[in-house]
């Protein structure tokens, strides 16, 4: 069984900072492209920010310039740093992550880890 692990939520005030981290069971598991996603009280859920195996980023236009997703080191392991966080932040993160083993892409997801950013 592979699980993916969030952990680094909390309450923040706005302007303030977290770090979320998101680790697999098996450290021989590697995925191609590892997200964060979130979804915020009535709302569905909203692709964050994702990384490949080359390093290459996307981000959502609201988070852009005050959140960075990064891979260092390991491959099973990815971050999401946040940075002057907004109200609108709030919400239950979660990490994914997608890759191919022969012909089958395999995809994974933690269990989610909740922000919240008082005013």
């Amino acid at each position: 069984q592979v699980r993916l692990e969030e952990s680094g939520g909390g309450l923040v005030q706005a302007g303030g900072s977290l770090r979320l981290s998101c680790v697999t069971s098996n450290s021989r598991l590697s995925f191609d492209t590892m997200a964060w996603y979130r979804q915020a009280p009535e709302r569905p859920r909203e692709l964050v920010a994702s990384i490949t195996n080359g390093h290459g980023t996307y981000y959502t236009d609201p988070v852009k310039g005050r959140f960075t997703i990064s891979r260092p080191g390991a491959r099973n392991t990815v971050y999401l740093q946040m940075n002057n966080l907004k109200p609108d932040d709030t919400a239950v993160y979660y990490c994914n992550g997608k890759g191919m083993w022969g012909p089958n892409q395999y995809e994974h997801w933690g269990q989610g880890t909740q922000v919240t950013v008082s005013s």
